[in-house]
């Protein structure tokens, strides 16, 4: 399995090279900063350590107190004795808060901003105190110039770390600062082991063993990674894992836009055959059309012949009145007609003479009058035999003879009743009968 080294200068790594054998070990952390940015304990809690973090930001502790449940977690400053400082902090760089005033001059003055704040001290030897159980397997101190106080506030003689990593350079520079109190070490059995250009490695004289694994930069035979590396290798799995995602996305899209192509390619054509469809039918309602306008034109054609020769009718008609009537006023203005009017008169009156049924009619007329009955009567009963005779010949000239045949055609018994001009148009009937017998 590859190591991940989560810290600045692959501390780590060199103590899990000296201290990866014991399980489950415990170490103490001061300065602890982040919980996984630059941190010499990540790698160490991920295998099931756990242990103290000092760190006296209030942002990082609340980090700690999110990502190290198993850790005991103090927002405090260590120092020579309990009690308050004031911490200079440089909000714009991660790790650079610092006790020290004139490291914090320093930073002023090269531009950066400082905050103070004040933050609770206590010793190491009281943390221990308080809770460490068992062994320390390596103490890191990281506190920016402030390492003498930390150093002078814990009890070597009681809590026995086996490994030291002490920062030895002033705050970003390679310039060391070690001398000021390495005598607070090597004094209490430590042998110095390592300086590997910002650290101070030190083991304790009854761990002589782990010395063989100091003196050689961490290296390629310690199989590790940092954590920079994997996140970047991590991140690059994801975008190819992405990529490979958004690869099969395209493809699905393109088979997706296939098959719309596909469906439109077939809807396109159904279009055309349903507009093609539609258009044969209006070209037919069209040719339909013609064919009756056409009819249409032959009717009124028609018509209009027929018109015309009704006008012509007409026309010739109105000639032939206008000539009738022309004629008609040259006869009646002609001196002809005017001497034959006397004979058109008595010829008149002989048509009318002639006419059957004359002298019924007149005798109708005559005894209908009231004035004339009102005048005849009286006198006619003054005198019986007249008013007889005159009667019997009133109803003779009345009434046809019943019995009397038209054109000697014998009238059956039951017809006798008919009157004359029934008669009559009966005889021509039965004539015309006998005739088409006689023929056939």
């Amino acid at each position: 399995m590859t190591f991940v080294s989560y810290s600045q200068n692959a501390e780590d790594v060199l103590l899990w090279r000296a201290l990866g054998h014991v399980p489950n070990g415990f170490y103490i952390d001061v300065g602890a900063s982040d919980p996984v940015e630059h941190s010499v304990t990540k790698a160490f809690y991920e295998r099931g350590w756990s242990g103290i973090s000092i760190e006296p930001l209030p942002s990082f502790h609340e980090q700690f107190q999110q990502e190290r449940p198993r850790d005991v977690n103090l927002a405090i400053a260590a120092g020579a004795e309990d009690g308050e400082l004031t911490l200079y902090d440089v909000p714009n760089v991660r790790g650079w808060a610092s006790p020290d005033q004139a490291v914090a001059e320093m930073h002023r003055a090269e531009g950066h901003t400082i905050a103070e704040l004040k933050v609770p001290v206590r010793t190491l030897a009281a943390v221990c105190a308080e809770h460490v159980r068992g062994e320390i397997h390596f103490l890191k101190i990281d506190v920016e110039g402030f390492e003498g106080d930390v150093l002078r506030g814990m009890d070597f003689k009681r809590w026995r770390p086996w490994v030291l990593v002490i920062e030895a350079t002033l705050p970003n520079s390679r310039e060391t600062n070690h001398a000021s109190w390495e005598h607070l070490v090597d004094t209490q059995g430590y042998r110095f082991a390592w300086f590997d250009g910002l650290n101070r490695w030190y083991v304790a004289d009854e761990h002589p063993e782990l010395m063989q694994h100091f003196g050689i930069q961490p290296n390629v035979f310690d199989e590790y990674i940092s954590y920079h590396l994997d996140r970047a290798w991590a991140n690059g799995e994801a975008q190819v894992a992405a990529l490979a995602a958004s690869e099969e996305r395209l493809r699905e899209l393109a088979r997706q836009a296939e098959a719309q192509a596909q469906y439109a390619e077939q809807q396109r054509i159904a279009l055309e055959d349903e507009l093609r469809s539609e258009q044969d039918q209006r070209e037919r309602e069209a040719r339909d059309a013609q064919e009756q306008i056409a009819l249409l034109n032959e009717r009124v054609a028609m018509k209009d012949e027929q018109l015309a020769h009704v006008h012509e009718s007409a026309r010739q008609l109105s000639d032939w009145a206008r000539g009738v009537d022309e004629r008609l006023k040259a006869t009646l203005a002609s001196t002809s007609w005017k001497v034959t009017r006397p004979l058109r008169g008595a010829g008149s009156l002989v048509q009318a003479l002639r006419r059957p049924g004359l002298a019924r009619r007149v005798v109708n007329r005559i005894t209908a009058n009231e004035r004339v009955r009102r005048l005849v009567i009286p006198v006619l009963r003054r005198h019986p035999a007249i008013n007889e005779r005159v009667s019997a010949s009133i109803a003779s000239i009345k009434l046809d003879p019943p019995q009397q045949a038209a054109f000697g055609v014998e009238v059956p018994e039951e017809l006798k009743g008919l009157p004359q001009s029934a008669r009559t148009v009966l005889a021509d009937l039965q004539r015309a009968r006998g005739n088409q017998q006689s023929d056939s």
